[in-house]
């Protein structure tokens, strides 16, 4: 287990239980049973109060945590059928950016999200999720194929944002940023988003102009990281602290502001402590909101997305 700066607490807790159980392991005469229990009921009890009442830049932290479950372990749990499709057509396949053809409770449809890796070597495969234009591309090709086939659209979205290097801007970020999000916008399908982990700036929004989004409870979803923000407001990386209070990025204050339609509560301690859990609770609001928008006309469905939106705007003005 991977502790957080602001679990250094509990981690001592949970250590000192381990350290019993393993002299216990070392001399069966010893009995630590009712000590270790003991310890066990209080890093239980801490691991709750710490969780309570999150600060804005430490749900940032649990959002990018490398444990948590991240696209590839949702389709593999609540995905059958699955065949990835890749590429876009034009340049290459941006693995950043993974989708295809499954079945969702039986039902076929377009998945499509991205994927940040789980280990060193997965996660320079995957470029840390960061799309390039070639990935927004190929989602876009796969939102084609879907509204030809009347295949609701599904994305998990977890990414620090698109990658901003030199070759992904010249072969069209912004514009590729652009398309996706116009091609979400004119679907005559239902588009359901989730965010699983963080959702950052035009690159998460590209795929979360959805008809219903929804966000895990420690997941974020912002214009901008805190760090960037801190280094352009403040000239100082380190006020990511302040910056993050100020974006309102969190899932709590993104449903107030109408742009999460639901929040996905988590296991107690964030979804990297119980990922099967997390796991099933996305898969359950998938199911409800399809639900909701399963049966609406194409035109329908494009207006319910368009309003929302316009909604939306609202909201942030007068917030």
């Amino acid at each position: 287990m991977i502790y957080l700066d602001f679990e250094k607490p509990l981690a001592e807790i949970e250590g000192k239980a381990e350290e019993l159980r393993a002299l216990a392991r070392k001399d069966s005469a010893m009995d630590v049973t009712r000590e270790a229990e003991a310890l066990d009921r209080k890093a239980e009890t801490a691991l709750r109060d710490l969780y309570k009442n999150l600060s804005a830049w430490q749900k940032c932290q649990v959002a990018r945590h490398p444990d948590r479950p991240h696209c590839q372990a949702y389709i593999d749990a609540l995905f059958t059928e699955y065949t990835p499709l890749a590429g876009d057509r034009a340049f290459a396949d941006d693995h950043a950016v993974m989708g295809g053809i499954a079945r969702f409770n039986d039902r076929p449809v377009m998945v499509i999200g991205h994927e940040k890796g789980h280990d060193t070597k997965t996660r320079i495969e995957h470029n840390f999720g960061m799309a390039r234009p070639e990935g927004y591309r190929k989602a876009i090709r796969l939102m084609d194929l879907a509204d030809r086939f009347g295949l609701p659209v599904i994305t998990l979205v977890d990414t620090p944002g698109a990658y901003p290097g030199k070759g992904a801007e010249e072969r069209g970020q912004s514009e590729a940023i652009a398309r996706s999000t116009e091609k979400c916008l004119s679907l005559g399908v239902p588009l359901i988003s989730v965010i699983i982990g963080e959702g950052g700036s035009g690159g998460a929004v590209a795929f979360a102009t959805a008809n219903r989004v929804a966000m895990l409870e420690h997941s974020v979803y912002s214009v901008i990281s805190p760090e960037g923000c801190a280094s352009i407001l403040w000239k100082d990386a380190e006020k990511m602290r302040e910056a993050a209070e100020a974006l309102r990025l969190t899932a709590q204050d993104l449903q107030k502001l109408g742009i999460a339609d639901r929040i996905i509560k988590e296991p107690v301690g964030g979804a990297q402590r119980a990922p099967s859990e997390a796991i099933d609770a996305v898969g359950k609001a998938i199911e409800a909101m399809l639900a909701e928008i399963g049966d609406k006309k194409p035109a329908a469905l494009r207006k319910d997305r368009r309003q929302k939106f316009l909604d939306m705007g609202t909201k942030g003005l007068a917030a």
